[in-house]
């Protein structure tokens, strides 16, 4: 069942259950008004009856004539006199009403006041009535309320029709805008379907609104952006890897096929096999570049994870560098807080010292050995660890693709390298839910700024 269907069906049972529940008060109430109402009426009958009946002033034949003209007679109304004495407690019952004895208690215990029974159809109002003899009578009036009953069923049967109708004519309206708000929902599946690896640069409209559909297609369109953006890099990578592989396998074949095609010197071999090792040197240091690119990849949990100190791992990569460029003018400025865990990250020990060295050997191999600086702060629970340089720079236009492998700044042709060193450690400090900034101008030098969430 579709979304907008479930949305339309639960507002119409929300609905008719909230118009059944005031259907039910409205028919309760009433029903009580018009039975209350009923019951005033009977006993000023009963009342009027009394002082009729048993007319000792003037006023009885007022209010006999009031009776005829203003109060009509309700349905199968009767009106029974019964002496009672008040000695023996006995009553008179000479008109052949038989009701329980219960209620002609309650009329005499009432003192005055109306009491109020039913039996089956007919409802009875029963009073004690005392006359200047000081004799007691039980006046009771008697009637059917069929006028309510029939109000009362007339308004059942339209509170029904208006309920069915009313879920009726909401279920319709629930369909109609579940449609038109579920319409944008549409839209967006009608454009996915459309959208596949061949045309990853097809967008969804996101409209001018601010409302969750538009923040749905921008999400959206934020995903393809960052699937396109793989796509083009994977592509580049493969050809990129695929050619950069190529180049020392042919130089290799090649020279083996020339020292192959004939009797050779002994110098001559020396040279021949010379070239085939510094050649499959490089291209043991490339697969192995390529495979440390392709670990640091995944997502650590089959890497030994740990919480590491950032002051000692900056130390290890200088006795690293150390031993790399012997030559190296890297120098170290630690900012240490007094608490340890402020300077401390949750990751993995190898890959994180595999990143800085790889920044500090770029910084050390194009500044040709000029001063270095590693330097260490922390600020609002971050670590930062920046290095500087002095060395070539790198062109403006060009730093927003040094993070993609094999991709090498058009001033570094006389640095040997393959473009891999960067997009390792870029891929290796995401992993560490970093990040890592560079700023750079051509001939003045490079800031590469890394920052870490720490533990504390």
């Amino acid at each position: 069942m579709k979304i907008q269907v479930k949305t339309a069906l639960l507002f119409t049972v929300l609905t008719a259950g909230l118009i059944l529940f005031l259907s039910v008060g409205v028919y309760y109430f009433a029903s009580r008004f018009t039975f209350n109402d009923f019951l005033k009426r009977l006993e000023l009958r009963a009342r009027i009856a009394a002082r009729i009946h048993f007319g000792e002033d003037e006023t009885t034949s007022a209010f006999s004539e009031l009776r005829r003209e203003y109060l009509s007679a309700l349905p199968q109304e009767k009106v029974y006199i019964l002496h009672y004495d008040t000695i023996t407690g006995k009553i008179k019952n000479d008109s052949g009403l038989k009701l329980q004895e219960r209620f002609y208690k309650s009329i005499v215990e009432k003192n005055g006041a109306t009491a109020f029974t039913s039996v089956k159809h007919y409802q009875y109002a029963g009073i004690v009535y005392k006359t200047k003899n000081n004799d007691h009578y039980l006046v009771i009036s008697s009637a059917i309320n069929e006028y309510g009953e029939k109000v009362m069923k007339n308004l059942g049967e339209v509170l029904i029709v208006t309920c069915v109708l009313s879920v009726i004519a909401i279920f319709t309206i629930s369909v109609f805008f579940s449609r038109k708000i579920f319409a944008p929902v549409r839209n967006i599946t009608h454009r996915v379907k459309d959208i596949s690896a061949h045309n990853l640069h097809l967008r969804l409209h996101e409209g001018g609104g601010k409302d969750e559909i538009t923040e749905l297609a921008q999400t959206f369109n934020n995903m393809l952006d960052r699937l396109e953006t793989s796509f083009e890099t994977q592509n580049n990578f493969v050809s990129n890897a695929s050619h950069e592989l190529r180049t020392p396998l042919t130089t290799i074949i090649g020279e083996a096929d020339i020292a192959l095609s004939k009797a050779r010197t002994e110098q001559e071999y020396k040279q021949t096999l010379q070239v085939i090792v510094k050649e499959a040197a490089r291209l043991q240091h490339l697969t192995t570049s390529l495979l440390k690119l392709a670990q640091a990849g995944f997502d650590g949990q089959k890497q030994e994870w740990g919480m590491q100190r950032m002051d000692e791992l900056l130390m290890n990569v200088k006795r690293t560098v150390d031993e790399i460029e012997p030559n190296n003018r890297v120098k170290i400025s630690l900012q240490m807080p007094d608490d340890e865990w402020a300077i401390s990250v949750r990751g993995n020990d190898h890959l994180l010292h595999l990143a800085l060295t790889n920044i500090v050997l770029n910084a050390c191999k194009y500044s040709d050995n000029k001063s270095v600086m590693l330097s260490l702060v922390t600020y609002d629970g971050y670590i930062v660890i920046a290095v500087v340089d002095e060395g070539i720079g790198i062109p403006a236009n060009e730093v927003k693709y040094i993070f993609d492998p094999f991709f090498r700044a058009s001033n570094t042709n006389h640095y040997e390298g393959y473009g891999i060193g960067l997009p390792l450690t870029h891929t290796i400090i995401r992993l560490h839910k970093g990040d890592i900034k560079i700023q750079s101008q051509v001939g003045k030098g490079t800031t590469v700024v890394v920052t870490f969430p720490a533990v504390g």
